[in-house]
């Protein structure tokens, strides 16, 4: 026989479905399934049977209540539930039952811990059986998982309910936000192909201060003054960097710098910006509802708020046509204002704002749009990430006019490398001017680069013990003459 058909053979043989008389013998001799394996699927098996059942008993009455209510009339159901059906559950897990079902019922179910994992700064579900989170700057997989996509579905539609939104195929994605303010993006199917997916960054429930980005490293003690001096002189300021990279985070730390008697207006399209101040009012965008109507702009409120008498506008994020009313708004006596934008550095920051007041609808030459920004901004605080997961500040760069056609920017603290501090560069900024106009005085050695100054110094030590050459004549031939010569 060929050795093709024996191996044809072997393969048939193999593809033939096992008799019942050994399966069972194997079976027998292995045990079975792991016991462990098979308490695990009664546990989750008991909670989705009560689980329906306390639905079930609730009813049309479950869409009335809210808050308090709510909670004690599940746990009322649940008690009778337990009381007069057997699930099989011991008296010395039953508390950890009955709080398991709590969360899967009223919470996140299987993110509860995640959620209130301190460490974990980013919640991440491709599917019902595989989370992801970001965990002390690293992204990685973790074994919590929901019991069947029917629960993580409902989680996600508890999540986008409570802030009075829906998600289905009619309106595939939206953007919501827990009670503690963390955001929610959730994208289901048609869009998501392999299954709804959700992610949550969770919101801190302690603010960084600029103290801690300093400890951090992310941040120098004379950058920090600097930034600290501009924002109290209401120097325009945009912040810019990659997804991720902390800029609503260090927008926060900025705005920190405020006087207490400013009136500050933020607007977001999900509320993060955690102002300190005593006079802030918050505004956050309205998406489109199941009829396409209803839908309020950052635009929108943008232009309102020049009518609440703003001493500065914060704008979370531009993505669009409302760059152009920022930078009116910047024009027009709200000095002071900062925004992020989503860039490579800081030169990409600003043609990133040229194109999106393009997508304003205005035919405004180049020339008419730089010097809008030019005018309007003051300064850009780049930030990126570190392969470690750390955010740092890698430039803060002053936009100082016009030149022709192009933008002149000066770098006045920049980063080396990710494992080098922030250090000026010896330069001036022409702020200096303006900031001693408001009274505000920083010294300057706070600009001042040691490192590069010693460089310096010992190069011009270098160039003074060099015979001088008298001007006109050239030490040694050329290499021209010196090839004649050959």
């Amino acid at each position: 026989m060929k050795l093709s058909d024996r191996l044809a053979s072997v393969q048939a043989e193999e593809e033939q479905p096992e008799p019942a008389t050994r399966s069972r013998a194997r079976a027998q001799s292995t045990g079975g399934p792991a016991p462990a394996r098979r308490r695990e699927d009664q546990w989750e098996s008991s909670k989705r049977r009560v689980h329906e059942l306390v639905l079930a008993e609730l009813g049309a009455s479950a869409g009335k209540l809210s808050g308090p209510e709510l909670d004690g009339a599940v746990r009322k159901a649940l008690d009778g539930i337990l009381a007069r059906e057997d699930f099989g559950i011991s008296p010395g897990v039953r508390r950890r039952f009955v709080q398991e079902v709590l969360q899967d019922i009223l919470g996140y179910g299987a993110l509860e811990p995640l959620l209130s994992d301190p460490a974990v700064t980013e919640v991440m579900c491709n599917n019902f059986d595989e989370v992801w989170v970001e965990r002390n700057g690293r992204t990685e997989k973790v074994s919590v998982s929901f019991a069947s996509p029917d629960q993580y579905r409902r989680v996600i539609d508890r999540i986008v309910t409570m802030v009075g939104r829906r998600v289905d195929e009619s309106s595939p994605m939206v953007d919501a936000r827990l009670a503690d303010g963390s955001r929610v993006n959730a994208i289901v199917p048609p869009l998501a192909i392999h299954g709804p997916v959700l992610t949550i960054r969770k919101f801190p429930a302690d603010p960084m201060k600029v103290s801690d980005l300093i400890n951090l490293g992310s941040l120098g003690m004379d950058a920090a003054e600097f930034l600290e001096a501009c924002v109290r002189a209401k120097i325009n300021i945009l912040v810019s960097g990659a997804t991720a990279t902390g800029k609503t985070t260090f927008l926060n730390v900025l705005s920190s710098f405020i006087p207490d008697g400013e009136r500050i207006i933020t607007i977001e399209d999900a509320a993060e910006l955690q102002l300190q101040q005593p006079h802030v009012v918050s505004l956050e965008a309205r998406p489109p509802n199941s009829e396409g109507a209803g839908e309020v702009r950052i635009r929108d409120l943008v232009k309102n708020s020049l009518r609440m008498r703003p001493d500065r506008i914060i704008v979370g994020e531009c993505r669009g046509a409302e760059a152009l009313d920022m930078l009116q708004a910047m024009h027009t006596g709200h000095e002071g204002s900062m925004t992020t934008v989503h860039a490579n550095d800081p030169r990409d920051a600003l043609s990133r704002l040229e194109t999106m007041i393009m997508m304003a609808g205005f035919e405004l030459p180049l020339k008419a749009i730089r010097d809008q920004v030019t005018s309007g901004l003051e300064l850009i605080v780049h930030l990126a990430r570190s392969p470690q997961g750390t955010r740092q500040v890698v430039n803060i760069t002053e936009v100082q006019g016009l030149e022709g056609d192009v933008v002149l920017l000066q770098d006045l603290f920049v980063r080396a490398g990710q494992d080098h501090p922030l250090a000026p560069t010896g330069l001036r900024p022409k702020l200096l001017t303006r900031l001693a106009s408001r009274g505000v005085e920083l010294p300057a050695s706070l600009f001042r680069n040691e490192t590069l100054l010693a460089e310096v110094v010992a190069g011009s030590a270098r160039r003074r013990t060099v015979t001088p050459v008298r001007p006109g004549r050239v030490d040694g031939l050329s290499p021209l003459r010196r090839a004649a010569r050959r």
